[in-house]
């Protein structure tokens, strides 16, 4: 690990006493940033520690929203979002991440902007566009097993890790920032992540002075609520493929649909195609394989990861039959099938 200086940030208007924000990063848990410092992937000069932020560290309620603070643990929003209907995926997402341990320092900001995990970003020997612009992508003939089908370029591969993100877009939820001259904004999940193109090493639309501060999930009725992760053992590891789904029907037509993938994407994956075909429509298994044909139409595999591509169809479909499955049997239902 290099040398670097620290900044201590104990309240987001001490942001504007910051002399630079050139080469510095923002260190929330560090279960990601700490180990990228010492690969010398990210080799910093000024380290932002963020724990000493005790206000971002709460959740508000609103008459019309949840407001998470940006360093609430990942095991205090899975407890809270376990107890709120409306919330069940964000819960089951969490809960099927990481370890107890790394969830109990996580943060929901950090979970956010967390890295890919592609072996090639890691291994300095190795080209890549997303760790060193220009030289290359050794993914694309190399092993890609775990690597995107969606919204990739010719430029990088890697998919998008995080679960928590996954859920957040099925939720539409919205993050808040703040940059030191005291401006502030909200962006959707949705819209927070760069699609690689020939930049890859751009990943979001955040600026790099710019924190954020919490996000924003509005309050409404969800339906059932489904988290599904696919992956080489049960815990501790990242998805192959996932799918975050909540559905209502009504009169036995599918009401209201919120669909995201994760695993298959560079980004996490909002399925607005598939949810567009599904809506309005009388639910059928016929019907769940159509839409994820639409879905997946653009989806492109690199050889060792062709296999996703089936496998997300497969799982999104028998996610979406279990959800309408349990709208039939018990209309109105909030919440999960299973409590986790």
């Amino acid at each position: 690990m290099r040398p670097f200086s620290i900044n201590r940030l104990t309240d987001v208007n001490h942001l504007s006493t910051i002399d630079s924000f050139d080469n510095s990063r923002f260190l929330a848990g560090g279960t990601n940033l700490v180990d990228l410092m010492k690969h010398q992937i990210e080799t910093p000069e000024t380290v932002v520690d963020l724990s000493g932020w005790e206000s971002a560290n709460t959740i508000e309620e609103t008459d019309d929203a949840y407001q998470i603070g940006a360093m609430v643990s990942n095991t205090d929003l899975a407890n809270f979002a376990y107890r709120k209907d409306d919330l069940s995926l964000l819960s089951q997402a969490l809960l099927s991440g990481a370890t107890v341990q790394l969830r109990n320092r996580a943060t929901t900001g950090g979970n956010l902007l967390q890295r890919t995990r592609c072996y090639y970003f890691y291994d300095t020997n190795q080209p890549c566009n997303k760790r060193k612009p220009g030289s290359g992508c050794a993914a694309m003939d190399g092993f890609n097993r775990i690597h995107a089908v969606l919204g990739t370029s010719e430029h990088c591969i890697a998919s998008h890790p995080s679960d928590m993100a996954v859920a957040m877009t099925a939720l539409d939820a919205k993050v808040k920032t703040m940059n030191p001259a005291g401006n502030s904004r909200h962006i959707p999940v949705r819209e927070l992540y760069r699609l690689p193109g020939d930049t890859p090493h751009i990943e979001t639309v955040l600026g790099g002075d710019e924190l954020i501060v919490s996000v924003d999930i509005p309050k409404r009725p969800r339906g059932t609520q489904i988290y599904r992760k696919v992956r080489d053992r049960s815990s501790y590891a990242f998805a192959l493929v996932s799918v975050a789904c909540a559905v209502s029907l009504k009169d036995g037509v599918i009401d209201d649909i919120s669909l995201a993938f994760g695993g298959v994407g560079t980004m996490p994956w909002h399925a607005k195609s598939a949810e567009d075909f599904l809506r309005g429509k009388t639910a059928t298994s016929h019907l769940y394989e159509q839409a994820c044909d639409v879905e997946l139409s653009a989806a492109r595999g690199a050889g060792s990861n062709d296999f996703k591509i089936p496998l997300i169809k497969r799982t999104a479909a028998f996610v979406l039959e279990q959800a309408v499955g349990q709208q039939m049997a018990h209309p109105y239902h909030q919440g999960a099938i299973h409590a986790r």
